[in-house]
């Protein structure tokens, strides 16, 4: 991965806690590595028992050339979220019962307008 590339995904990582702390969320985890992967954000909705693991997948892009970010979230990055979190919960003495895999997708813009930043909830779901 390009030096440039690194920088525009630790901005947009930024930006996705900047967000998700203004809605309430609580940030566990940055940058979680596993096996399977790594996961972006770990986070925590709600407290008690409305507390919900949330995991999230986070894509930036800086230009429309290649599509939106949430785009490049196929089947196979799909399938190595959903391991990489198992792998997460395996390791917790009292795994959460409720989780899920959030997608924050986050479009830069030129000038350093504010990006535009779309949260697509439970965004990514086991098959089985």
């Amino acid at each position: 991965m390009t030096k440039a590339r690194q920088t525009l995904g630790k901005w947009g990582e930024t930006e996705a806690v900047t967000y998700l702390l203004s809605h309430g969320y609580d940030l566990l985890e940055k940058n979680f590595r596993t096996p399977y992967g790594e996961l972006d954000l770990i986070v925590q909705s709600g407290s008690g028992e409305n507390a919900e693991l949330v995991f999230v997948e986070v894509k930036t892009r800086s230009s429309p050339r290649f599509g939106l970010p949430e785009i490049s979230v196929n089947q196979r990055k799909q399938a190595h979220l959903i391991a990489a979190a198992e792998h997460y919960l395996s390791l917790q003495i009292n795994p959460p019962q409720t989780w899920r895999i959030d997608v924050i997708a986050i479009e830069r813009k030129p000038g350093g307008m504010n990006p535009d930043i779309t949260h697509f909830e439970n965004a990514v779901t086991d098959p089985d």
